[in-house]
């Protein structure tokens, strides 16, 4: 079993490491954000590909199964939801922290925005979809 502090620690590294790497080659900037939902540039469409194809070869490597099978009632309508507030904010929800980081402080308009989408997220599967509160991630 794996010391907590270790986890942390774990964890801490590989988020500054990827908050660099992230700012580093430019997908922190608002601008480059709005370009991929919006069809501007595929640059960071491509490496969010590039991304999937790596995780499902891995998962598929290990054998992970992941999911029933089964679509969520809120998938399509939280997808759609997702990608209009990516396209408008400029940053999925980890973003928007490497953006204060930075020292991008509108960014924390995007967080609070996160968060009370999260609650209304944890309000709706319960209210509409009667799923558990789990189902919204945060």
């Amino acid at each position: 079993m794996r010391s907590r502090g270790g986890v942390l620690l774990a964890n801490l590294l590989t988020g500054l490491a990827l908050g660099f790497t992230v700012t580093r080659i430019g997908f922190g900037d608002y601008a480059e954000l709005n370009r991929m939902p919006t069809f501007q540039d595929s640059r960071m469409l491509l490496a969010v590909f590039g991304a999937i194809v790596i995780i499902a070869s891995v998962f598929a490597l290990l054998r992970v199964r992941r999911g029933a099978g089964r679509l969520h009632a809120g998938v399509v309508p939280g997808a759609v939801l997702f990608g209009i507030g990516w396209a408008i904010s400029g940053g999925c929800p980890a973003i928007p922290l490497i953006q204060v980081a930075s020292g991008y402080l509108p960014a924390l308009v995007t967080i609070a925005g996160i968060v009370v989408g999260v609650r209304l997220c944890h309000w709706a599967s319960g209210r509409f979809f009667r799923t558990d509160r789990g189902s919204c991630g945060g």
